[in-house]
């Protein structure tokens, strides 16, 4: 059994990930404490989860009957809750996104090389079932080469009108929604295809101006000529296909990977398609698609158990999500440019 603390309750995935493992003792993790800067938050959160109360996030690292942490804070908070969490020798679960800026992402790196602790990131779209199973067509090569993918990424925060006061739209705590959310979907284009050389993107605000970017467009260019597109909306009232892929043999066409996608009734669509030259129709994924989007959420919980009890890897290493957090930001340097900028451009540490 693994003894873990939770730093910071700002992110609400929390309550899915906590109330799972509350349920499934023989996931082999116990919740033992708890700490926030909001006082107030703190003190309900670790109510409903009965949890200790820890007074400093120095006091949960340094417990001895600690074994990990998992990172909910406000992302400007990230970088020095893992530092401090790595410095204690405690497994880290940090969860998504990585950092504000790569100069934090960098001391998240270092933090964890220099103590050789367990890490990962936390990101629902690298254990998402059908997410799994478009990794395995790609690698497999059952299509041939990839000549073009495309990701939809949405949300509906537009009927929230309170949504402008949270802090994920906070440029301090949080930089912006697309900073954010966007997030989820680069970094699984990155672990689908690697990191690319360019990205060209826009940036755009339009529902409610204290909701800064809440739409953006990237185009990701690859060594080998393979082109990726990442579509961002926090505005998307609804959806259906997710993910587009174009092979050199096939075609593939996911559904219901996001929360639009599956607000309106969908109990009768299959979550993914593919198509391969010689068949004479497409072949139709087994995997069901989840009720809703907070069910994908919940199902992060069991994964992040197996990692912390040493039963499966990293989901994903602290240098990876470096890599991730690179690619968004090279998004920001593009819009802010106005031109198509490399992954690698040194003024992504401006950003």
């Amino acid at each position: 059994m693994v003894n873990i603390g939770i730093l910071g309750f700002a992110h609400g995935h929390i309550a899915a990930i906590a109330g799972e493992w509350l349920k499934h003792p023989e996931y082999g993790v116990q919740l033992v404490c708890g700490w926030d800067h909001d006082e107030t938050r703190r003190k309900k959160s670790c109510a409903d989860f009965a949890l200790e109360e820890a007074a400093s996030a120095e006091e949960l690292v340094t417990r001895a009957d600690i074994d990990a942490v998992i990172i909910t804070a406000e992302t400007a908070y990230h970088a020095s809750l893992a530092a401090m969490a790595a410095n204690a020798k405690k497994q880290v679960i940090l969860y998504k996104p990585m950092a504000l800026t790569l100069a934090q992402a960098d001391s998240i790196v270092d933090a964890v090389k220099q103590n050789k602790v367990p890490f990962t990131l936390a990101w629902q779209m690298r254990v998402d079932p059908v997410n799994l199973e478009i990794k395995e067509l790609i690698d497999s090569g059952t299509m041939g080469k990839p000549y073009f993918f495309r990701r939809r990424h949405c949300l509906g925060m537009h009927n929230n009108p309170d949504f402008k006061n949270m802090w994920h739209t906070d440029e301090k705590l949080n930089r912006d929604i697309f900073a954010d959310d966007s997030a989820h979907a680069v970094d699984w284009l990155c672990s689908l295809f690697g990191v690319p050389e360019t990205v060209s993107c826009e940036l755009s605000t339009m529902h409610q101006p204290e909701v800064k970017n809440d739409t953006g467009l990237a185009l990701f260019k690859y060594q080998n000529g393979l082109i990726v597109e990442m579509m961002f909306s926090s505005c998307c009232a609804a959806a259906e296909i997710t993910s587009e892929g174009y092979f050199e043999h096939g075609a593939l066409q996911q559904y219901g990977g996001d929360g639009p996608a599956t607000r309106l009734p969908h109990e009768n669509q299959p979550a993914l398609k593919w198509f391969v030259e010689g068949d004479d129709n497409w072949r139709l994924s087994k995997t069901p698609l989840p009720a809703g989007q907070w069910n994908r959420i919940k199902d992060q919980a069991k994964p992040l158990a197996d990692f912390l009890n040493g039963l499966r890897p990293s989901l994903c290493s602290a240098e990876e999500a470096r890599d991730s957090l690179r690619m968004v930001l090279a998004c920001y340097l593009s819009a802010r440019e106005g031109a198509k900028v490399r992954i690698d451009d040194e003024r992504v540490y401006e950003i």
